[in-house]
């Protein structure tokens, strides 16, 4: 018998006068409701009510029990339909956290569309390549690039993301075209270094076969997008994430090299705790996103008709 149960039945018993009344109420038989108010009677060490063949009477005890319980199941009953709310309706405060380039870059138009479709939720997004910890930290989700290692975590795949060797029109004809990925021991590179081994940059041959070549040169930068801008600016080839050199190609601003020489891709993936009950507000964040990066799951932020354009221009 859970004491919660007993408590409702008892509170019940007073307002209607009878525990027949009160059973019918909370749908259950008569005996069964006196032995809820027995078994309350017992948990509490103090009789509530007097019973006798004609009528049921509070104790002072059992009339100042039923003041403060009743208040508190109807707090309980108002916590619990909210709580139900929030799980059935998106709402309230949704923290998020992804990476600092792609975040400003790509997912906050995305973001605003999705604010404008659920107003009721409140985005608070925090943009940084720190790895934060969900659970500690307080976040809903996150948006990662690579395969998540917290295993505790659930894990929906966005999309791919590769990684793209590029350069500057006038880096290239000055210093040259590299014809294979090993020549780059020979050029100026702009090391990014937030990947785990920025100097040691890895590829995959036409025949599978994996290579990996040492660069060197004389910036290094932990943002991808100041990588980029060094690159536009012609000191030196650059390896970067698809989304963050995809509208330089397009603009010529800077030409893709080895485009046939594709390493693995890493992952895009919105992360989020486990439960059997997930608040409204994460799942349709969550479903927003699948749908919304379905076409680069598909394509890619460069798609293949441009990687072979680049590429035969070379």
């Amino acid at each position: 018998m859970d004491r919660l149960d007993c408590d409702r039945m008892f509170v019940a018993v007073m307002e209607l006068g009878s525990f027949a009344r009160a059973a019918e109420r909370l749908g259950t038989s008569a005996g069964q409701a006196s032995k809820m108010v027995a078994r309350l009677e017992q948990d509490l060490g103090a009789r509530l009510l007097n019973r006798t063949t004609r009528a049921l009477a509070p104790t002072e005890v059992g009339r100042a029990y039923h003041e403060r319980v009743r208040d508190i199941l109807t707090e309980y009953e108002s916590l619990d339909a909210q709580v139900k709310q929030a799980m059935s309706k998106p709402s309230g405060r949704l923290r998020l956290t992804a990476p600092l380039t792609f975040g400003v870059g790509h997912l906050a138009p995305i973001l605003l569309e999705f604010a404008a479709l659920y107003p009721a939720i409140e985005l608070d997004v925090g943009f940084s390549d720190r790895v934060v910890s969900l659970v500690e930290e307080g976040f809903d989700a996150a948006i990662r690039v690579g395969r998540p290692a917290d295993a505790s975590l659930i894990a929906r795949k966005l999309a791919d993301v590769r990684l793209a060797v590029v350069g500057a029109p006038a880096y290239l004809e000055r210093a040259g075209i590299p014809e294979t990925p090993a020549a780059l021991a020979d050029h100026e590179c702009v090391i990014d270094t937030n990947p785990r081994d920025p100097a040691l940059w890895r590829f995959r041959a036409p025949d599978g076969s994996k290579l990996s070549v040492t660069v060197s040169g004389r910036l290094r930068f932990s943002d991808a997008s100041v990588s980029l801008a060094a690159a536009e600016a012609g000191f030196g080839l650059a390896k970067l994430p698809d989304f963050v050199v995809a509208d330089s190609l397009r603009a010529g601003r800077l030409r893709r090299l080895f485009a046939s020489y594709d390493d693995e891709p890493y992952g895009l993936y919105v992360l989020y705790p486990p439960g059997r009950h997930l608040a409204a507000k994460v799942r349709v964040l969550v479903d927003f996103l699948v749908e919304r990066f379905r076409p680069l799951a598909a394509e890619g932020f460069i798609s293949e008709s441009e990687s072979v354009k680049r590429e035969a221009t070379e």
